[in-house]
């Protein structure tokens, strides 16, 4: 005797719930451990940030040709 049922369109939906609250607990706990560091001085605020390089120079010869209009309509 079978009392319970999940179609496939209500089991999705929980896996999704599932699978979000998991991702949520997750980041959670990174910002939470960051500043835990931070307040044990084990890490300052500038090794957070990305470093960011220069961007690099494009030839005229790399770069892509600019979209024309169709003859005849001006």
């Amino acid at each position: 005797m079978r009392i319970a049922y999940i179609d496939p369109a209500s089991g999705s939906m929980l896996l999704q719930i599932i699978l979000g609250g998991l991702a949520a607990v997750a980041v959670a706990f990174k910002m939470w451990w960051r500043r835990l560091l931070r307040l044990l001085h084990i890490r300052t605020a500038e090794d957070d940030e990305p470093v960011e390089e220069p961007a690099a120079q494009i030839d005229e010869a790399e770069a892509l040709d600019p979209v024309r209009e169709p003859a005849g309509k001006r």
